[in-house]
């Protein structure tokens, strides 16, 4: 859990895999543009930087975070992918609407990644406000897209090794 003390977007203390030879997709939601540039341009950058070729990096954009479940199975239908990130934020309003957003986009990737047997990473951030995911997006507490990112290549070759 990230505290005001620590950037745990640190990854000094594990074998980060290759991506060279992967195919990921990043599927990124628009609402809250701020937040989720901030994330892909993350996640983006840690696939280059990992050995990730640009054109074996597909990029997607949904409306908002809800649309992340679909998105992600319309590529795994359609695509030979590796791994799906997906990109999205939810902040905490004054209505229900946070918890039943948030409950459906994990439920909803967690159900996609076992109809497809593929790694369907959750990187969604649900904060209370802005400012606590500006934090998450390349603020104080690390980008959460980076981690996302980390988590897609470790599980594709995880995935490729079975």
């Amino acid at each position: 859990m990230a505290t005001t003390l620590k950037n745990l977007s640190d990854f000094s203390h594990i074998d980060v895999a290759s991506a060279s030879d992967l195919k990921i997709a990043i599927v990124v939601a628009q609402w809250n543009a701020q937040v989720t540039g901030a994330l892909f341009d993350g996640a983006y950058q840690l696939l280059i930087k990992q050995g990730a070729k640009g054109q074996d990096i597909t990029v997607v954009q949904v409306p908002g975070s809800y649309e992340l479940i679909s998105g992600a199975d319309i590529l795994l239908r359609n695509a030979d992918i590796n791994a799906v990130i997906c990109l999205g934020c939810v902040i905490q309003g004054d209505t229900p609407h946070f918890t039943f957003i948030c409950n459906a986009v994990a439920n909803g990737l967690a159900d996609v990644s076992i109809k497809h047997g593929k790694p369907v990473i959750f990187g969604v951030l649900t904060t209370n406000t802005l400012e606590q995911a500006l934090e998450r997006a390349g603020g104080k507490h690390g980008n959460k897209g980076e981690e996302a990112a980390v988590t897609a290549i470790q599980m594709a070759q995880l995935s490729r090794s079975f």
